[in-house]
């Protein structure tokens, strides 16, 4: 089995866009989530090995949107 991108994985985390076009800063999100900025901080930088289905439904819920607008998967080789 082949490592892509961060830690060994190929999910790709869309928090940067998500969160430019609902102009909120990262530290507000962690706030209406009930996350710390540094948690928050890793899984945007796609450096987080898991996330709780609690927080990805919080996320989810914050910023109105589906799981699939947070993470993408990319194939090998791209």
């Amino acid at each position: 089995m082949s490592t892509e991108g961060h830690e060994g994985h190929a999910i790709q985390v869309h928090l940067d866009r998500l969160l430019e076009e609902r102009g909120m800063t990262l530290a507000e999100l962690a706030a209406r989530v009930g996350v710390t900025n540094v948690n928050l901080s890793i899984l945007k930088n796609g450096r987080a090995k898991a996330i709780r289905f609690t927080t990805l439904t919080r996320l989810c819920e914050v910023l109105d949107c589906q799981p699939g607008d947070l993470l993408s998967h990319r194939p090998s080789g791209q």
